[in-house]
């Protein structure tokens, strides 16, 4: 038989055999569910599979094939990579080089995703010791077929040439980038299975680690070496277990190689493991949230044993010479680290669980915990009980904490990775790993917390003062911050109960401060700022800040000066706590504004339209004068503005506007003047022009086109006819070009104005990823305000781009006017609130097809 057709014949074989077993395989462990017996059967199927193409190959005899990576591991994922070395025992010449070749092409036509080395001995070493990946795939490399004394050389260089103390540290620096780039924590709410902190990739590096080191190469082994317990060691082949059992189906639900737990996929991996979801409406919880919290607290739990095992190993690797100095009968400092001075401390006396953590608050030259005191820590964390947060001494000790000058977000954090934050507080125990699928936080409930706290904290530190001055300089002189922390710890606490979280919360809170011995008092203001912190953020973000009785009826709420600055500091570090995309710099000044205006209200200084407008016109003439205008230049344009355009306009704003239009007055050309926006985040557009009924849609399709968002609107119509509206807009290359993108937007805009064409159909963008796993229902409500003077409108939906076009053309065709358009993005999510008036609005059929048509136009 020819040999090409020989070869055909065998590729068709061997490719039938690969297709034969995996369906085989596969459907076996849709049956039994044991992914370790999958993952050995397709690594046995390929194995028999390379050497029968290795054979019929006709391959030098002193050559080998080595399997490498996860599969020399003896493990094969459904879509994972095939690794092999060809290990040669010299330099291939030509005709070598070209069985190598048509080797290789073999497998590849095989349909295996093959990576590939062809090296010799000196060439693995050489390799080895420039590149600490190729060190770490040859650790685990296993020989497939060929010539076993070759391998085998190759072997016992590779381990004379190990560097066991080197590799440790190379491998530490490695997993601590991974760590950062993966958001330094296993809680992110997609997190990558295999590298995520606390994921596969932790486990293997230990064992890395430690048969580098020889000590061990199983969890077991390292159980007899004495670095981990018998306990923890069944710990760490379970979660490897359960690792691997996602990663597996994961790779099926996807159909190709994917080890993150995406959104689009959690539901179906969790369904495949038996998980369904459970009650309903507000009430439910979903499939893929039982999922993840069992993912999260199996990662919480490697990120602690490989604490202690890092530490052993480290200790085995490095000895040096214990310093040891008494800090109480408890306790001793060793190189940096607190240690327990018998074994059963924590047994003996329980309270010694919070002690430690008051210790390394109090005692800053602490770095952390020796690992005996991690494991001790870990074990005996079950100590904790109704009894224990009952004892006065605990109580105690838990204060200390919250109010310690320095080192109570990493001992929080550290009290919650080891459980014993949970075990405290029950309350926050449920909602350790708690997913939250509002669109717009980007981690679960409990790491919110902490980025709250984390936050706040910010606020007291003279090295981060730069980022938010007002807030700092308000906490500087905010007396007792530790209410403020505990605030934070309780905001979001009873998140997944059912009904409102922030009154559910508010329970907690005086549970808490009972039994900790807090004055009603601080019981009653730390109660008043979960119970409302959301509110701020709805006022400033939803409501018409420039009318009077809005910022009167939020200084009743709050009441005083200390309600209110602890409710504007919580609401930021909240808000800054969601999601990296959730805050901007103009919510900062929306906020910053609401506060200033009802501190002067609780100050006594009436909040009156006309004193605010009697205080920004002066401020804004004051502005003006600096630009060397004649004195009455402001006259004849303020005489056609009137009192609610002064109100929601800045005294900046006031005299920007003023200066570019005081001689253009009845200008029959469109003014268009841009200008970086004062906030310091965006651009602010300003357009002067003869009103017109879709001016406000003309305008959104032009920030349509060119992919602007648009974060605040504010609509006025003089009183000779012109309108005079305002944009605060955002978009990605504004700080790199945008001299260039102010002259285009003024040109560009103005020419729009001009040419009077039809309105081009809003452009249907499309829906992020996550959106399009969580949609939201769109929603619309209109209804009057408290004067009957204007309708308030509000609508929530997924964002897109073209959303707010949709809406402006269809308040268009309703010859809706606007006065104000608030436009609030919270990640995915948008709400946007809008001050509207106009004839139809009187007719209550109009009103709800009006309604109908905006749900239609929200859609994708």
């Amino acid at each position: 038989m020819p040999h090409a057709v020989m070869k055909k014949d065998l590729r068709e074989q061997l490719k039938a055999r690969l297709k034969t077993d995996r369906q085989r395989l596969i459907a076996n462990f849709h049956e039994d569910g044991m992914p370790e017996k999958l993952l050995r059967n397709l690594r046995s199927s390929v194995d028999d599979v390379l050497t029968q193409a290795w054979a019929n190959t006709r391959l030098p005899p002193q050559a080998a094939l080595v399997a490498v990576g996860g599969y020399g591991r003896g493990e094969l994922f459904p879509y994972s990579d095939v690794d092999v070395l060809i290990l040669l025992h010299e330099a291939p010449d030509d005709a070598t080089r070209g069985r190598l070749e048509e080797f290789v092409q073999l497998l590849w036509d095989l349909g295996l995703d093959v990576g590939h080395s062809i090296r010799t001995i000196d060439e693995c070493l050489a390799e080895s010791k420039a590149d600490i990946t190729v060190q770490t795939s040859l650790l685990e490399a296993r020989i497939i077929t060929g010539n076993m004394v070759l391998f085998a050389q190759m072997q016992d260089a590779y381990n004379k040439a190990m560097d066991p103390r080197a590799f440790f540290e190379a491998k530490t620096i490695e997993m601590r980038q991974r760590h950062a780039k993966y958001e330094d924590t296993p809680f992110s709410l997609e997190p990558n299975v295999k590298e995520s902190p606390g994921g596969l990739r932790d486990l293997h590096v230990i064992l890395w680690m430690a048969k580098a080191a020889g000590l061990a190469n199983s969890w077991r082994t390292l159980a007899v070496r004495g670095l981990i317990t018998q306990t923890e060691a069944r710990q760490l082949m379970e979660k490897e277990r359960a690792f691997k059992d996602i990663r597996v189906r994961l790779h099926l639900v996807a159909g190709r190689r994917e080890d993150r737990l995406v959104f689009d996929v959690q539901t179906a991996v969790a369904e495949t493991l038996g998980l369904k979801a459970t009650g309903s409406g507000v009430h439910m919880r979903r499939a893929s949230e039982y999922l993840m919290q069992r993912y999260y607290w199996a990662a919480k739990a490697v990120v602690q044993l490989n604490t202690i095992l890092l530490q052993n190993i480290e200790a085995y690797l490095f000895p040096h010479n214990e310093e040891k100095v008494r800090i109480n009968e408890r306790f001793s400092e060793v190189n940096g680290l607190i240690d327990m001075n018998d074994d059963d401390t924590f047994e003996k006396t329980p309270s010694a669980i919070m002690e430690i953590f008051v210790l390394l608050c109090e005692r800053p030259a602490l770095k952390g915990m020796t690992a005996r005191t991690i494991r001790a820590l870990w074990h005996e964390r079950f100590k904790i009980d109704a009894g224990f947060r009952a004892d006065p001494v605990n109580k105690a000790y838990f204060l200390r904490i919250l109010q310690a000058p320095q080192g109570i977000i990493h001992n929080l954090r550290r009290m919650n990775e080891l459980s014993i934050l949970g075990r405290y507080l029950p309350s926050f125990r449920k909602i350790t790993g708690q997913m939250q699928h509002d669109l717009f936080h980007v981690y679960t409930v409990d790491q919110h917390i902490m980025m709250v706290l984390r936050n706040m904290r910010r606020f007291t530190m003279t090295e981060h003062a730069h980022e938010y001055p007002f807030c700092s300089q308000l906490m500087a002189n905010y007396p007792q911050h530790w209410l403020l922390y505990v605030a934070a710890l309780f905001h979001d606490i009873a998140k997944g109960r059912g009904g409102d979280h922030s009154k559910l919360g508010v329970a907690d809170v005086h549970q808490f401060g009972q039994e900790h011995g807090m004055s009603q008092e601080d019981i009653e203001l730390v109660a008043f700022l979960v119970e409302h912190h959301l509110t701020m953020s709805h006022v400033a973000q939803k409501q018409d800040m420039s009318d009077p009785d809005v910022i009167q009826a939020f200084a009743k709420t709050v009441g005083d000066e200390r309600h209110l600055t602890g409710l504007y500091l919580l609401t930021v570090a909240d808000i800054r706590g969601t999601s990296p995309k959730v805050w901007n710099a103009w919510k900062g000044k929306l906020l910053e504004d609401l506060y200033k205006m009802t501190l002067r209200v609780l100050g006594g200084e009436p909040h009156s339209a006309d004193r605010e407008l009697k205080n920004r016109q002066q401020e804004a003439l004051a502005t003006l004068r600096l630009y060397g205008l004649p004195p009455d230049a402001h006259e004849a344009l303020w005489k056609q503005l009137d009192l609610a355009y002064f109100l929601r306009h800045d005294a900046s704003d006031i005299a920007w506007q003023t200066r570019a239009l005081w001689d253009r007055l009845d200008s029959e050309q469109p003014v268009v003047k841009v200008r970086l926006a004062p906030i310091g985040e965006g651009l602010q557009v300003a357009v002067y022009i003869k009103d017109q009924p879709d001016l406000f849609a003309r305008i959104c399709s032009y920030f349509d086109r060119k992919n602007f968002s648009i974060l605040d609107a504010k609509i006025h119509t003089t009183k000779h006819g012109y309108a005079l509206d305002t944009f605060l807009v955002t978009e990605q290359n504004f700080a790199k070009s945008y001299r260039d993108i102010i002259n285009l937007i003024e040109h560009e805009l103005c020419e729009l104005l001009l040419t009077q064409g039809p309105l081009s159909a809003p452009s249907k963008g499309r829906l992020s990823r996550l959106s399009r796993t969580f949609p939201i229902q769109p929603t619309v409500d209109l209804r009057p305000d408290e004067r009957g003077q204007y309708y308030l409108l509000s609508v929530a939906a997924n964002d897109r781009t073209g959303l707010l076009y949709s809406i402006a053309k269809v308040l268009t065709n309703y010859k809706i006017n606007l006065h104000t358009a608030k436009v609030m993005t919270l990640g995915e999510r948008v709400e946007d609130v809008f001050i509207v008036d106009g004839p139809a609005l009187a007719n209550a059929r109009t009103q709800l097809q009006l309604e109908t048509d905006l749900l239609e136009a929200l859609k994708i």
